[in-house]
């Protein structure tokens, strides 16, 4: 595990319910100055881990952004229920 993967780990670990079931995956993005994450859980915690509106999903982003701030890229997180 990267460290851009742990780091997202340890965010949205304490808002699920089903820890056994989250799971955070790295893949490869076409614009080299972007990091395209996946994060995967179970259909009730997605939904907590999006907010309202998207909320949540905004300021996971935005914290990632601020984390790793000096590798000036974007960071694109996708959330996807088992």
């Amino acid at each position: 595990m990267n460290q851009h993967e742990s780091v997202l780990l340890a965010l949205v670990e304490g808002l699920v319910s089903e820890k056994d079931k989250l799971s955070v995956k790295e893949m490869e993005s076409l614009n080299e100055k972007e990091v395209l994450l996946y994060v995967y859980a179970s259909e009730k915690d997605i939904s907590v881990l999006i907010g309202k509106k998207g909320s949540t999903a905004t300021a996971i982003r935005h914290l990632m952004g601020v984390a790793f701030s000096n590798e000036r890229c974007r960071f694109n997180i996708k959330f996807e229920a088992y």
